[in-house]
C-alpha cells in the first residue's frame, strides 16, 4: 500500500514539474499556411479588361475592391474595353458592381482603403488628390487636393517637391482613416515626403516627415523616408505604420507624429536605400489583437508575415508569371476570414487571392 502511494505522489511530482517546464519555455508562434486560389477572381463580362492594378482593399462584407488605371496595351486595345476606375467583387470573385470616371478619378490610381462608414477612399500616384466615395461610388463625397495641381515648386508634376503645403498634395499612395474621429492621414507620397493629416471635412491639421539622406536612412532615423512614402496604416492601438519603401522599413509613430520605432524589412536580398526598397504595402489581419501584420516587398516579390510587433513568422512567394508567383507585388489586403488579396502593377497586371489554409 505504502509503495504504491510512493509510486502515485512519483508520477504525481513528473506531472507538475512537465508542466512547469513546459511553461517556462515560449510557446511557439502558430505558422500560417497560404495557396493560390486558382477561380478568383472570375472572368470579367463581355470584353472588359482591366490595366494595371493600382490597389485592392476589402469592405466589412468581405467585398473586395481593385482600383484599376484602365491602361490597356496595344493588342488589347484592338478588341477589348477598359474596365472601370473601380471593380467590386464578392468573395467568390463575381463582378458585382464598377464605378468612376477616368477624366476626374486621379490619374494613375493607387491604392484603396475602405473606412469603419463603409466609405471608399482612393489616391493617385501621378495626381495630387485624394477622393472618398460612397460604397457604391455613386457619390463623391470629399476631396483633398486639387486635380492637377501639385505642391511643388511649379505647381507641375515636374516642379521641386516642397513638402509643405497645407491645401495640396504631391502623388498620394495610400490613406488611413482614424476610427475614433474620422482623421485623415495621407502617405504623400511619391512626390513629397511626409503623412499629411487632415480632419474628416478636409481641413489641413499637421504633417510629419522629410527626405533622409542614405546615412540617415541607413541608420533608421526616424521621421526621415528615404523615397517613396508608399503606404500608411492604423491599428487598434491608434498606433501609425509608414512604408519607408526604398529605406526598407516600416517606421511607426503615434498620431501627432512622435517616431516609436522602426520595423526592418529584410530578406536577404534588399539593396541599399535609393533602390527599389522592400517596404512596399502592409495591412494587419480582421482579428480584434491584429495578430499578423502582412507585407507585399514587391523588390523580391515576396509576401512577408509578421507578428503585431514586427517580429517575421514565415513567408511566401517568388518573382514569375506562373500561378501563385509575383511580377510587382505592389498591395494588398485581408478579409475576415485571414485570405490575402494581391494587386500586381506594371507588367503583372492582375489580382490574386491566396486562401488561408492554416
Amino acid at each position: 500500500m505504502r509503495s504504491e502511494r510512493t509510486f502515485q505522489g512519483t508520477v504525481w511530482l513528473f506531472v507538475v514539474l512537465a508542466i512547469a517546464l513546459v511553461g517556462s519555455y515560449p510557446v511557439q508562434a502558430q505558422v500560417p499556411k497560404y495557396e493560390v486560389d486558382p477561380t478568383w477572381p472570375k472572368p470579367l463580362p463581355g470584353l472588359m479588361v482591366t490595366g494595371r492594378a493600382g490597389g485592392i482593399c476589402v469592405d466589412a462584407q468581405d467585398h473586395i475592391f481593385e482600383v484599376n488605371r484602365g491602361d490597356l496595351q496595344d493588342k488589347e486595345k484592338l478588341v477589348g474595353t477598359p474596365a472601370p476606375p473601380v471593380l467590386e467583387y464578392d468573395s467568390d470573385g463575381n463582378l458585382v458592381n464598377t464605378f468612376g470616371d477616368y477624366k476626374t478619378a486621379p490619374s494613375s490610381i493607387h491604392g484603396c482603403i475602405v473606412d469603419k462608414d463603409n466609405n471608399i477612399y482612393v489616391a493617385g500616384n501621378d495626381d495630387a488628390v485624394v477622393q472618398k466615395y460612397t460604397h457604391d461610388g455613386s457619390k463623391m463625397l470629399l476631396q483633398i487636393g486639387t486635380k492637377g495641381l501639385f505642391d511643388s515648386s511649379t505647381g507641375l508634376i515636374t516642379g521641386i517637391a516642397m513638402n509643405r503645403s497645407n491645401t495640396l498634395l504631391n502623388k498620394p499612395a495610400d490613406i488611413a482613416v482614424d476610427p475614433t474621429n474620422g482623421d485623415i492621414y495621407i502617405a504623400d507620397g511619391y512626390g513629397d515626403h511626409r503623412i499629411a493629416v487632415f480632419n474628416k471635412d478636409g481641413k489641413f491639421l499637421r504633417q510629419f516627415g522629410e527626405q533622409a539622406t542614405k546615412d540617415e536612412s541607413a541608420a533608421g532615423q526616424g521621421g526621415k523616408f528615404m523615397g517613396v512614402v508608399h503606404c500608411v496604416v492604423m491599428d487598434n492601438n491608434g498606433l501609425v505604420y509608414v512604408c519607408d519603401r526604398q529605406g526598407n522599413r516600416i517606421q511607426v509613430f503615434d498620431k501627432m507624429g512622435n517616431f516609436k520605432k522602426n520595423i526592418w524589412i529584410k530578406s536577404g536580398h534588399e539593396e541599399t536605400p535609393d533602390s527599389w526598397g522592400t517596404a512596399w504595402w502592409m495591412r494587419f489581419s480582421r482579428d480584434p489583437a491584429q495578430k499578423y501584420m502582412i507585407v507585399a516587398d514587391g523588390r523580391n516579390e515576396l509576401v512577408h508575415i509578421l507578428d503585431h510587433e514586427g517580429n517575421e513568422i514565415t513567408k511566401f512567394g517568388r518573382p514569375g508569371h506562373q500561378l501563385g508567383e509575383f511580377t510587382h507585388c505592389h498591395t494588398l489586403d485581408i478579409d475576415s476570414k485571414g485570405n490575402i488579396y494581391i494587386a500586381e502593377t506594371d507588367i503583372g497586371r492582375r489580382v490574386d487571392k491566396f486562401k488561408l489554409v492554416k
